[in-house]
Protein backbone atom coordinates (compact mmCIF):
# COMPACT_ATOMS: atom_id res chain seq x y z
CA UNK A 1 0.00 0.00 0.00
CA UNK A 2 1.60 3.31 -0.95
CA UNK A 3 2.03 6.20 2.09
CA UNK A 4 2.02 9.88 2.27
CA UNK A 5 1.09 12.66 -0.43
CA UNK A 6 0.55 9.97 -2.96
CA UNK A 7 -1.74 7.91 -1.25
CA UNK A 8 -3.79 10.90 -0.19
CA UNK A 9 -3.82 12.62 -3.39
CA UNK A 10 -5.08 9.11 -4.71
CA UNK A 11 -7.78 9.01 -2.10
CA UNK A 12 -9.21 12.86 -2.45
CA UNK A 13 -8.94 11.60 -6.35
CA UNK A 14 -12.01 8.88 -5.13
CA UNK A 15 -14.72 11.09 -3.57
CA UNK A 16 -17.85 10.10 -5.08
CA UNK A 17 -16.37 7.08 -7.34
CA UNK A 18 -17.85 4.32 -5.46
CA UNK A 19 -20.80 5.87 -4.18
CA UNK A 20 -23.26 3.35 -5.73
CA UNK A 21 -21.30 0.43 -4.73
CA UNK A 22 -21.13 1.97 -1.31
CA UNK A 23 -24.75 2.80 -1.22
CA UNK A 24 -24.98 -1.27 -2.14
CA UNK A 25 -23.13 -2.57 0.59
CA UNK A 26 -24.52 -0.38 2.91
CA UNK A 27 -20.71 0.95 3.83
CA UNK A 28 -19.20 4.57 3.71
CA UNK A 29 -15.54 4.12 3.31
CA UNK A 30 -13.19 5.99 6.04
CA UNK A 31 -10.57 5.34 3.81
CA UNK A 32 -11.73 4.55 0.42
CA UNK A 33 -8.26 3.59 -0.42
CA UNK A 34 -9.24 0.10 0.86
CA UNK A 35 -12.00 -0.35 -1.37
CA UNK A 36 -10.39 0.91 -4.55
CA UNK A 37 -7.26 -1.93 -3.80
CA UNK A 38 -10.03 -4.74 -3.26
CA UNK A 39 -11.60 -3.94 -6.69
CA UNK A 40 -7.49 -4.76 -8.17
CA UNK A 41 -7.28 -8.04 -10.08
CA UNK A 42 -3.60 -8.84 -10.01
CA UNK A 43 -3.87 -8.97 -14.03
CA UNK A 44 -4.13 -5.41 -14.07
CA UNK A 45 -0.92 -4.90 -12.50
CA UNK A 46 0.72 -6.57 -15.17
CA UNK A 47 -0.29 -4.10 -17.33
CA UNK A 48 0.46 -1.26 -15.26
CA UNK A 49 3.27 -2.13 -13.25
CA UNK A 50 4.05 1.68 -12.12
CA UNK A 51 0.39 1.71 -10.66
CA UNK A 52 0.57 2.40 -6.48
CA UNK A 53 -1.50 0.04 -5.05
CA UNK A 54 -1.02 -3.37 -4.88
CA UNK A 55 -3.51 -6.18 -6.02
CA UNK A 56 -6.77 -7.43 -3.86
CA UNK A 57 -5.31 -10.75 -3.04
CA UNK A 58 -4.14 -10.11 0.19
CA UNK A 59 -8.08 -8.33 1.13
CA UNK A 60 -9.18 -11.64 -0.15
CA UNK A 61 -7.32 -13.86 1.90
CA UNK A 62 -8.62 -11.52 5.04
CA UNK A 63 -12.07 -11.63 3.90
CA UNK A 64 -12.50 -15.20 3.16
CA UNK A 65 -11.50 -15.45 6.90
CA UNK A 66 -13.80 -13.30 7.90
CA UNK A 67 -16.82 -14.09 5.44
CA UNK A 68 -16.22 -18.17 6.94
CA UNK A 69 -15.96 -16.93 10.88
CA UNK A 70 -19.35 -14.95 10.37
CA UNK A 71 -21.44 -17.59 8.72
CA UNK A 72 -20.13 -19.80 10.72
CA UNK A 73 -21.17 -18.03 13.56
CA UNK A 74 -24.77 -17.38 12.38
CA UNK A 75 -25.15 -21.10 11.52
CA UNK A 76 -24.29 -21.93 14.90
CA UNK A 77 -26.41 -19.49 17.28
CA UNK A 78 -29.67 -19.52 14.89
CA UNK A 79 -29.92 -23.43 13.88
CA UNK A 80 -29.47 -25.63 17.14
CA UNK A 81 -31.04 -28.56 15.60
CA UNK A 82 -28.63 -29.19 13.18
CA UNK A 83 -25.24 -31.45 13.64
CA UNK A 84 -22.01 -30.57 13.07
CA UNK A 85 -21.74 -32.48 9.85
CA UNK A 86 -24.64 -30.65 9.01
CA UNK A 87 -23.49 -27.00 9.96
CA UNK A 88 -20.18 -27.87 7.66
CA UNK A 89 -21.91 -28.73 4.84
CA UNK A 90 -24.25 -25.99 5.21
CA UNK A 91 -21.63 -23.27 5.65
CA UNK A 92 -19.56 -25.02 2.28
CA UNK A 93 -22.71 -24.26 0.41
CA UNK A 94 -23.12 -20.17 1.42
CA UNK A 95 -19.69 -19.49 0.56
CA UNK A 96 -18.96 -21.63 -2.46
CA UNK A 97 -17.73 -19.33 -5.55
CA UNK A 98 -21.20 -19.77 -7.59
CA UNK A 99 -23.52 -17.98 -4.33
CA UNK A 100 -20.77 -15.72 -3.54
CA UNK A 101 -20.87 -14.65 -7.38
CA UNK A 102 -24.18 -14.41 -7.45
CA UNK A 103 -24.11 -12.05 -4.59
CA UNK A 104 -21.19 -10.11 -6.52
CA UNK A 105 -23.67 -9.33 -9.48
CA UNK A 106 -26.12 -8.52 -6.98
CA UNK A 107 -23.91 -5.39 -6.29
CA UNK A 108 -23.08 -4.60 -10.01
CA UNK A 109 -19.19 -5.74 -8.43
CA UNK A 110 -17.85 -6.35 -11.91
CA UNK A 111 -18.30 -2.81 -13.23
CA UNK A 112 -16.03 -1.65 -10.56
CA UNK A 113 -13.04 -3.78 -11.11
CA UNK A 114 -9.84 -2.97 -12.37
CA UNK A 115 -8.73 -5.91 -14.74
CA UNK A 116 -6.31 -6.12 -17.85
CA UNK A 117 -7.34 -5.97 -21.09
CA UNK A 118 -6.67 -9.32 -21.80
CA UNK A 119 -9.75 -10.61 -19.15
CA UNK A 120 -11.88 -7.58 -20.22
CA UNK A 121 -12.05 -8.80 -23.51
CA UNK A 122 -12.90 -12.90 -22.08
CA UNK A 123 -15.43 -11.49 -19.64
CA UNK A 124 -13.42 -11.34 -16.92
CA UNK A 125 -15.92 -8.90 -15.43
CA UNK A 126 -18.65 -11.86 -15.03
CA UNK A 127 -16.13 -14.78 -14.23
CA UNK A 128 -17.41 -16.62 -11.54
CA UNK A 129 -14.24 -16.94 -9.85
CA UNK A 130 -13.17 -13.33 -10.44
CA UNK A 131 -16.00 -12.14 -8.61
CA UNK A 132 -15.95 -14.22 -5.59
CA UNK A 133 -12.47 -13.37 -5.33
CA UNK A 134 -13.85 -9.66 -5.23
CA UNK A 135 -16.45 -9.72 -2.81
CA UNK A 136 -14.15 -11.67 -0.33
CA UNK A 137 -11.70 -8.99 -1.14
CA UNK A 138 -14.40 -6.04 -0.42
CA UNK A 139 -15.45 -7.69 2.93
CA UNK A 140 -11.65 -7.80 3.62
CA UNK A 141 -11.61 -3.73 3.26
CA UNK A 142 -14.75 -3.60 4.64
CA UNK A 143 -13.25 -5.12 7.98
CA UNK A 144 -10.10 -3.18 8.12
CA UNK A 145 -11.71 0.03 7.44
CA UNK A 146 -14.83 -0.40 9.74
CA UNK A 147 -14.48 -3.55 12.01
CA UNK A 148 -16.06 -7.08 12.73
CA UNK A 149 -19.38 -5.64 13.93
CA UNK A 150 -20.06 -3.59 10.55
CA UNK A 151 -18.44 -5.96 8.32
CA UNK A 152 -20.82 -8.85 10.51
CA UNK A 153 -23.85 -6.71 9.30
CA UNK A 154 -22.43 -6.55 5.62
CA UNK A 155 -22.21 -10.24 5.15
CA UNK A 156 -25.43 -11.10 6.71
CA UNK A 157 -27.60 -8.69 5.00
CA UNK A 158 -26.16 -10.15 1.80
CA UNK A 159 -26.38 -14.00 2.80
CA UNK A 160 -28.67 -15.26 5.30
CA UNK A 161 -31.31 -14.94 1.76
CA UNK A 162 -28.83 -17.41 0.01
CA UNK A 163 -28.63 -19.59 3.15
CA UNK A 164 -32.20 -19.72 3.62
CA UNK A 165 -32.15 -20.43 -0.44
CA UNK A 166 -29.85 -23.46 0.47
CA UNK A 167 -32.12 -24.94 3.11
CA UNK A 168 -35.49 -24.39 1.07
CA UNK A 169 -32.98 -26.30 -1.71
CA UNK A 170 -32.00 -28.93 0.27
CA UNK A 171 -35.53 -29.58 1.98
CA UNK A 172 -36.72 -30.75 -1.11
CA UNK A 173 -34.45 -33.15 -1.78
CA UNK A 174 -34.77 -36.27 -0.30
CA UNK A 175 -31.43 -37.31 1.87
CA UNK A 176 -30.56 -40.40 -0.74
CA UNK A 177 -29.74 -37.74 -3.50
CA UNK A 178 -28.65 -35.55 -0.57
CA UNK A 179 -26.02 -38.01 0.10
CA UNK A 180 -25.25 -38.78 -3.15
CA UNK A 181 -24.22 -35.33 -4.62
CA UNK A 182 -21.96 -35.14 -1.24
CA UNK A 183 -20.11 -38.43 -1.33
CA UNK A 184 -19.31 -37.63 -5.68
CA UNK A 185 -18.71 -34.16 -4.87
CA UNK A 186 -16.02 -34.58 -1.80
CA UNK A 187 -14.70 -38.43 -2.84
CA UNK A 188 -15.50 -39.03 -6.25
CA UNK A 189 -17.58 -41.97 -5.10
CA UNK A 190 -20.96 -43.09 -4.76
CA UNK A 191 -23.01 -44.79 -2.01
CA UNK A 192 -24.06 -48.18 -2.27
CA UNK A 193 -27.42 -49.67 -0.17
CA UNK A 194 -27.14 -53.28 1.14
CA UNK A 195 -30.28 -54.79 2.69
CA UNK A 196 -28.58 -56.58 6.08
CA UNK A 197 -31.76 -57.94 8.32
CA UNK A 198 -35.33 -58.46 7.81
CA UNK A 199 -37.67 -59.17 10.26
CA UNK A 200 -41.28 -60.10 10.52
CA UNK A 201 -44.17 -61.69 8.54
CA UNK A 202 -44.29 -61.62 5.00
CA UNK A 203 -47.30 -58.56 4.93
CA UNK A 204 -45.15 -56.10 7.45
CA UNK A 205 -41.86 -56.72 7.11
CA UNK A 206 -39.13 -54.40 8.21
CA UNK A 207 -35.99 -53.98 6.65
CA UNK A 208 -32.72 -52.69 8.04
CA UNK A 209 -30.41 -51.20 5.49
CA UNK A 210 -27.06 -49.94 5.60
CA UNK A 211 -25.05 -47.83 3.00
CA UNK A 212 -21.43 -48.19 2.40
CA UNK A 213 -18.39 -46.38 0.57
CA UNK A 214 -16.32 -49.34 0.18
CA UNK A 215 -16.12 -51.65 3.27
CA UNK A 216 -16.86 -48.50 5.53
CA UNK A 217 -20.84 -48.41 7.04
CA UNK A 218 -21.73 -44.58 6.90
CA UNK A 219 -25.21 -45.40 8.43
CA UNK A 220 -28.16 -47.37 9.06
CA UNK A 221 -31.50 -47.57 8.80
CA UNK A 222 -35.17 -48.93 9.68
CA UNK A 223 -38.57 -48.99 7.49
CA UNK A 224 -41.48 -50.96 6.31
CA UNK A 225 -40.23 -50.73 2.74
CA UNK A 226 -36.45 -50.53 1.38
CA UNK A 227 -36.86 -47.29 0.32
CA UNK A 228 -38.07 -46.12 3.51
CA UNK A 229 -34.88 -47.80 5.07
CA UNK A 230 -32.61 -46.16 2.55
CA UNK A 231 -33.80 -43.16 3.31
CA UNK A 232 -33.22 -43.26 6.99
CA UNK A 233 -29.73 -45.24 6.44
CA UNK A 234 -28.75 -41.77 4.21
CA UNK A 235 -30.37 -38.93 6.23
CA UNK A 236 -27.87 -41.07 9.59
CA UNK A 237 -24.61 -40.62 6.83
CA UNK A 238 -25.09 -37.08 6.53
CA UNK A 239 -25.68 -36.50 10.41
CA UNK A 240 -22.78 -38.24 10.57
CA UNK A 241 -20.58 -37.15 8.09
CA UNK A 242 -18.00 -34.78 9.50
CA UNK A 243 -16.81 -37.97 12.10
CA UNK A 244 -17.04 -40.24 9.07
CA UNK A 245 -14.68 -37.72 6.63
CA UNK A 246 -11.03 -38.34 8.13
CA UNK A 247 -11.88 -42.48 7.32
CA UNK A 248 -13.79 -41.59 4.52
CA UNK A 249 -10.51 -40.25 2.69
CA UNK A 250 -8.16 -42.37 4.05
CA UNK A 251 -10.14 -45.01 1.98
Amino acid sequence: MTEGPVRAEIAANLAGVFADLEQALGVQFQDPLLLRQALIHRSYLNEHPDWPLESNERLEFLGDAVLGFVVAEYLYLTYRELSEGELTALRAAVVRRETLARVARSLNLGDYLYISYGLEKSGGRTQPSVLASALEAVLGAVFLDRGLGVVRQVILRLLVPEIESVLRAQALKDFKTQLQERAQAELGQTPVYRVVATEGPEHAKVFTVAVYIGDLVLGRGRGRSKQEAEQEAARHALADWARLAPALKRA
